[in-house]
């Protein structure tokens, strides 16, 4: 899968990964990542997601890493418009940074982005991971490259990881399927999983049922 796949995507504005409102599996069990307020949170392949703005007022501070310009600018304004926070953008080494209180946005590829970078801008590590919509983001043949390099760059911080799984012969991906079985193959030699939630969405999913699918499973992990 090519850069030009989520350009296009943003830019014809075919973003119905996009949820306009914050995730309920983020409001009813991130305080069980017992994360220190002030604390680093690092968010991959974000898009322009709110769950970034919600994680900023909750005391946090958000690192964002995202390819596509439009979804950075819109976020960013929301981040001003939404919680005034002043966004100051530039670009540097073929990348775009977007700075403010508390907030780091990163416009570019995330295979890209080193530890060293995080660290220089930060000042410090990452000290948790959300993902929500980046693992499920990428084909069978990215994952273990996004799995090794999201290690890498978060040094082993502990992460929230949200899936989705269905029966991939019905409809292709994105979003794509990820098993309970290929989340451990990744993980367990990393850390200690834990599955937190399952719940079946297929009745909640019309455009999906639409598009073939019978069965459309959510799970929630925590990876410590």
């Amino acid at each position: 899968m090519h850069s030009e796949f989520w350009h296009d995507k943003w830019s014809k504005k075919e973003i119905g990964f996009h949820l306009d409102e914050v995730n309920k599996v983020l409001l009813k069990y991130w305080p069980d990542m017992h994360l220190a307020a002030g604390s680093n949170v690092l968010l991959p392949l974000c898009g322009k997601t709110l769950d970034l703005l919600w994680l900023r007022e909750a005391g946090y501070r958000v690192t964002g890493v995202e390819l596509s310009e439009i979804a950075l600018d819109e976020l960013a304004a929301r981040l001003t418009q939404e919680l005034n926070i002043a966004i100051e953008k530039c670009r540097e080494d073929e990348r775009v940074f977007y700075r403010g209180d508390g907030v780091l946005l990163i416009g570019g590829d995330f295979f890209n982005v080193s530890r060293e970078l995080l660290s220089r801008e930060l000042g410090g590590d990452i000290d948790a991971v959300y993902d929500r919509a980046a693992l499920v983001a990428l084909p069978h043949a990215m994952r273990q490259q996004y799995r090794q390099h999201l290690y890498a760059l978060s040094h082993g911080a502990p992460q929230m990881l949200v899936t989705l799984d269905y029966d991939q012969s019905q409809m292709d991906g994105p979003p794509f399927a990820v098993s309970d079985a290929e989340v451990h193959a990744h993980y367990d030699a990393l850390y200690t999983l834990t599955l937190a939630e399952e719940r079946e969405l297929i009745e909640q999913e019309p455009r999906f049922q639409a598009r073939g699918l019978t069965s459309f499973i959510q799970r929630l992990y925590f990876l410590r």
